[in-house]
């Protein structure tokens, strides 16, 4: 450091009151002169003032000529043919076209005020010496004629403006023009006939007897697509044929000055409409025929302009000491090895070789930022020059005052990697400015600003990360800024596209250059190992940096693509989804994965985090009749393992009738839930991330505008769409129901938890099947449906509520499908076996010969047992009676039988057939359930073999003669693959299916 450290910059620059007020926001840049002519109240901006106007205005040297010529022509006496009658101002956007205007339009209104000025000084001493004499400091009370062209639509006139008759251009230049005179109307009556008329036009400008002024502004647009939008081809030829001869009148009328401002077609970007080009090159003859072309700025104006415009104080003598201070400062390490050698002596700006100078001209901007808004940004088509160099600069200086009243870190000279891209109103100045080509351009820079260089919260970015983590640097405190300040030099270089030359980005050099600090600890070794660690790729440094090697002794170059650079957009993308984005797109896929199997209806109860776990369940009223429901809940709220499951087993356990919350409910028993576990959540939620951010690049211009960033991001958002989808399907692991396996025991939420989980119907509902809660698909027969009968459903209960507690019976299995067929054809089929009777209230047998006999609607009907086989004595009393009944063969008592053709070979029993085998000899057989659970290890238990064997022997030897009635079995068994394919295949030939893995 040197021995006097210099008075920081923000302690001796004073920020102007409208960029403070507008927080940085330089918000009178683009300047208005139809604000100033005719604003009211508010809308009157301060520089209508023209002492204000001249405060913030520099004077530079092709202003102060124009106004100059403009002041000669008005005021002159009879030396004002010394300066031209019209101007052209053609110069591109923000080039100081309006702040010309506005300055030609104090000078007339209020010459003695601006002349009290920098700016109006330097105009009429200038004007003394090319006169040889003093110039009035009224200027003989000139008029002025304001036609502010963007603010007028043809044929639309403000009465107001334009008085109570006008319609063409003329008229709207006569009325002003005669604006304040008493006898105004006469006056604009007894001309308004002679649009194309130059002598008319000139006398009509002469008749006021005093010097006129005529600023027409922005004429394009009233002419080009304006008077092609109006439809009126009258209007158009008064228009054009008025503008003519205007053009060729002003100089035939003694003190008459106009300034024309009409932007060259080369510098220009508007396409006009239908005509609206013709037009544009028929006055554009006009005004160089009969006129001067002139620029009001040059690139070498820029540094005077910003500190006038930015700071009240900028020509303060303080101000000058403390920039030759700073200079100073900053002179030994400039000088030192190094740093002379391969930073400052291979950079080719005219800065380095007299800096103290330069340091004092752009004070308190470095030198090195100053140089390349002048050299380079200023040239370029897009680049609004002034206007978007004040812009830029204002908000930058306004976030650096703001730092160092936070205390926190400020350099010395705002060099181009000190522009802080954390600040929203900086980066947004910088991206909006032109110095970038397109929108599209604009998108992908601005991503790379956030994921690259500085996040908006000031502690995200590549190159902000590597500043906050780094530790025990004996300059932390004096340029703990360095990554990123070489990070936005290298991102300004780049956003440019291609810097002349063929250079692309920034070279090592400026790099380095854009982190010096007034410090000797921070030597060249320590800017080489920052710069270093930004541009590894591999590591923690910038995702989207090309680094191309010198040739020819030149120093490599980096320069930050907006190609190629996926990662780093996932990267960006990743952060900007929220909890609710990734939680939204977890619940979407598996509303789109949950299928019915045998199911009858499926249902997603979609997270609400406004209404408790147990409220939302009970809204979403899932109590429905006689319909088999897979419930699956939105895993936003609803988890079961790691502790999470409590309020989701409680809000479960209400909606099925139990716990000390539970609400009335009568089909609990069809309903299942599946739940995903905790685990499979965050799984799931981590796929939901990537899927949304690769969705994101490829919605986002990136991806639109690089075509090898669209297959890329289209491959892989292909991937994490499989990805998301397995996840999600596998979170949901366990399977919620109702259960009572024994009517002893209360109602109890079984869970039952699935290895792979799934959100397939057909899935569930076998483990149901496995968990016997569940029928498969062509199981429930005749004879299941009798083992699950009880003596209480028969003679009492109607069908219907028979039918109805397969629905809201937990120890019943559930049916699939619609279930009702399933019962209707066991009933049916029972019956024509014999097992079963139809018969009404008061048991009167009902004759089921079809299955539409089975009729559940009907109130009166009842399941009831086959009859009893008659004994020897009622046989030989029925053939008695037989006999007695004649040719008939059937008597009066009979009608047990309903059907003359129903007896057969196998017997006729209550009007059904008995089932094959069945013997109606004495009491029927009772039936009993046998269930055992078998789990050997036969390896290591060789003596349970054989015990297995007889007891499999037994099972097949009863299978055989026909004595097992119903069977429902899982069996797990481990054998070597060969033996274990023969079981599958004989397995899949009784329509069974098996499953097989590995061990």
């Amino acid at each position: 450091m040197s021995a006097t450290a210099p008075t920081p910059w923000w302690e001796t620059l004073r920020l102007r009151e409208e960029i403070t007020d507008a927080s940085g926001v330089a918000s009178d840049i683009q300047v208005s002169l139809y604000r100033v002519a005719y604003g009211q109240g508010t809308s009157r901006p301060h520089y209508a003032s023209a002492s204000a106007y001249g405060q913030v205005t520099h004077p530079t040297s092709q202003l102060v000529e124009l106004l100059t010529q403009i002041a000669i022509r008005l005021a002159g006496a009879t030396k004002y043919e010394s300066a031209p009658a019209l101007t052209r101002l053609d110069q591109g956007m923000g080039g100081g076209k309006s702040h010309a205007c506005i300055g030609a339009w104090h000078l007339a209104k209020d010459p003695e005020a601006l002349a009290q000025e920098d700016v109006g000084r330097e105009v009429f001493e200038q004007a003394r010496a090319a006169l040889g004499q003093e110039l009035p400091r009224d200027l003989n009370k000139p008029h002025v004629v304001v036609l502010s062209c963007d603010n007028m639509v043809p044929g639309a006139t403000d009465a107001e403006q334009d008085g109570p008759w006008a319609h063409n251009l003329y008229e709207r230049f006569l009325w002003r023009l005669f604006d304040g005179l008493d006898d105004q109307e006469p006056r604009y009556d007894s001309f308004r006939s002679h649009f194309s008329s130059k002598a008319k036009i000139g006398e009509a400008i002469a008749s006021l007897d005093r010097p006129v002024l005529i600023v027409i502004d922005e004429v394009l647009n009233y002419v080009g697509d304006g008077l092609e939008g109006c439809g009126d081809k009258q209007l158009l030829a008064q228009d054009m044929a008025f503008l003519r001869a205007l053009t060729e009148t002003v100089s035939t009328v003694p003190h008459v000055s106009m300034l024309v401002v009409m932007i060259n077609s080369e510098k220009d970007p508007t396409t006009l409409q239908g005509d609206g080009e013709a037009r544009r090159q028929d006055l554009q003859a006009y005004l160089q025929r009969n006129g001067q072309t002139k620029p009001v700025n040059e690139n070498a104006d820029f540094t005077a302009i910003l500190r006038r415009r930015l700071f009240a104080n900028s020509a303060d003598m303080a101000v000058g000491r403390a920039a030759q201070q700073a200079a100073e400062a900053f002179r030994p390490v400039m000088e030192q090895g190094n740093w002379k050698t391969r930073v400052f002596g291979s950079l080719s700006g005219p800065w380095t070789s007299r800096f103290p100078d330069a340091v004092v001209r752009s004070y308190p901007f470095h030198p090195q930022l100053m140089d390349l808004a002048e050299r380079e940004w200023a040239n370029l088509a897009g680049f609004q020059q002034v206007r978007s160099t004040i812009t830029i600069f204002a908000a930058t200086v306004y976030a650096q005052t703001e730092r160092a009243k936070r205390g926190e870190w400020v350099p010395s000279l705002i060099g181009p990697g000190d522009l802080p891209l954390s600040d929203g109103t900086v980066r947004d100045a910088v991206i909006g400015s032109g110095l970038i080509s397109d929108t599209k351009t604009q998108g992908n820079y601005r991503s790379i600003a956030q994921s690259d260089i500085v996040d908006l919260e000031d502690n995200g970015g590549a190159a902000r990360r590597l500043d906050v983590s780094r530790d025990g640097a004996p300059w932390a405190h004096s340029n703990p800024r360095a990554a990123e300040r070489a990070a936005t030099f290298i991102y300004l270089a780049s956003i440019v596209g291609t810097r002349g030359g063929s250079r692309r980005g920034a070279s090592d050099p400026e790099a380095k250059a854009a982190t010096v600090v007034p410090d000797p600890s921070y030597d060249y070794a320590e800017a080489d190992a920052v710069v270093r660690a930004l541009t590894n790729v591999d590591d923690a440094g910038l995702a989207t940096v090309e680094i191309f090697e010198g040739r020819g002794g030149q120093p490599r170059r980096y320069y930050l693509s907006t190609r190629q650079r996926l990662p780093m957009l996932l990267r960006a993308m990743r952060n900007s989804v929220t909890d609710e984005d990734r939680d939204e797109a977890v619940a979407q896929y598996a509303r789109e994965m949950l299928t019915t199997g045998p199911f009858a209806k499926t249902r997603f109860i979609h997270a609400d985090t406004s209404h408790s776990h147990r409220a939302l369940l009970v809204e979403a009223e899932i109590d429905e009749a006689r319909t088999t429901r897979l419930i699956a809940l939105d895993p936003a709220m609803y988890t079961v393992g790691n502790g999470t499951q409590k309020a989701t087993l409680e809000a479960v356990q209400a909606v099925l009738g139990l716990g000390p919350d539970r609400i009335p409910v009568a089909w609990a028993s069809s309903a299942v839930f599946t739940v995903a576990s905790a685990r499979g959540r965050t799984q799931a939620r981590r796929a939901a991330v990537e899927y949304l951010a690769i969705e994101r690049v490829l919605d986002g211009p990136e991806a639109e505008a690089d075509e090898d960033i669209a297959l890329e991001a289209t491959a892989r958002r292909d991937d994490e769409l499989r990805r998301l989808k397995d996840s999600v399907r596998r979170a949901f692991q366990h399977v919620l129901y109702l259960a009572q396996p024994d009517p002893t025991v209360e109602r109890e939420v079984v869970q039952r938890n699935l290895e792979q989980g799934t959100l397939d119907g057909g899935a569930v509902w076998e483990a149901l099947a496995v968990a016997q809660k569940a029928f498969r698909p062509g199981e429930f027969t005749g004879t299941a449906l009798l083992h699950n009968l009880r003596d209480s459903d028969y003679d009492r209960r109607p069908l219907a509520e028979i039918r109805d507690s397969f629905w809201d019976t937990p120890r019943l299995g559930l049916l699939p499908g619609d279930g009702t067929e399933a019962l209707r054809q066991a009933i049916y089929q029972a019956v024509r076996e014999g097992e079963l009777r139809i018969v009404r209230q008061g048991g009167e047998p009902v004759v089921v010969d079809a299955l539409t006999g089975i009729n559940f609607n009907a109130p009166t009907y009842r399941l009831a047992k086959p009859e009893p086989a008659p004994t020897k004595a009622q046989e030989s009393e029925d053939k008695g009676e037989q006999g007695a009944t004649g040719a008939s063969g059937r008597a009066a008592g009979s009608r047990s039988s309903g059907n003359s053709g129903s007896a057969s070979a196998t017997g006729s029993v209550g009007g059904v057939r008995a089932r094959p085998g069945t013997s109606t000899d004495g009491p029927t057989a009772v039936e009993q359930q046998v269930a055992f659970t078998v789990m050997k290890n036969l390896i290591s238990e060789p003596d349970s073999a054989d015990k297995l064997a007889q007891l499999f022997r037994k099972l097949f030897d009863l299978l055989d003669r026909g004595a097992i009635s119903y069977l429902s079995s899982t069996l797990q068994v481990t054998m070597p693959s060969e033996q274990a394919s023969e079981i599958k295949e004989l397995a899949q030939s009784l329509g069974i299916a098996v499953s097989i893995r590995d061990r």
